[in-house]
């Protein structure tokens, strides 16, 4: 989860970060350069977080076929981190 969030904030700083290189590559050069446009990049940066979204509904893989076997702690401590499994078929 922390991964996913990592991913959408950086996604979502992606335009304020060209534009900022941008304006400092045109103070370096002496071009004039006007007020920043920051609705435009807000609403860029929702765009691509917007889309990233879509894409991870649309090509997370599909697991109605498994069961989840939840995580467990064994009597020595060590932690089997929860999982899918293949359901078994039943027999006709």
């Amino acid at each position: 989860m922390p991964e996913e969030l990592a991913t959408r904030a950086g996604l979502f700083l992606v335009p304020f970060a060209a534009w900022f290189a941008w304006w400092a590559w045109s103070r370096h050069t002496g071009r004039p350069m006007g007020s920043t446009p920051w609705p435009w990049l807000f609403a860029a940066g929702a765009f691509l977080v917007g889309i990233s979204l879509i894409g991870g509904a649309v090509f997370h893989r599909d697991n109605r076929g498994e069961a989840y076997v939840p995580a467990e702690a064994t009597a020595s401590g060590r932690v089997i981190p929860g999982h899918f499994e293949e359901r078994a078929q039943k027999p006709r």
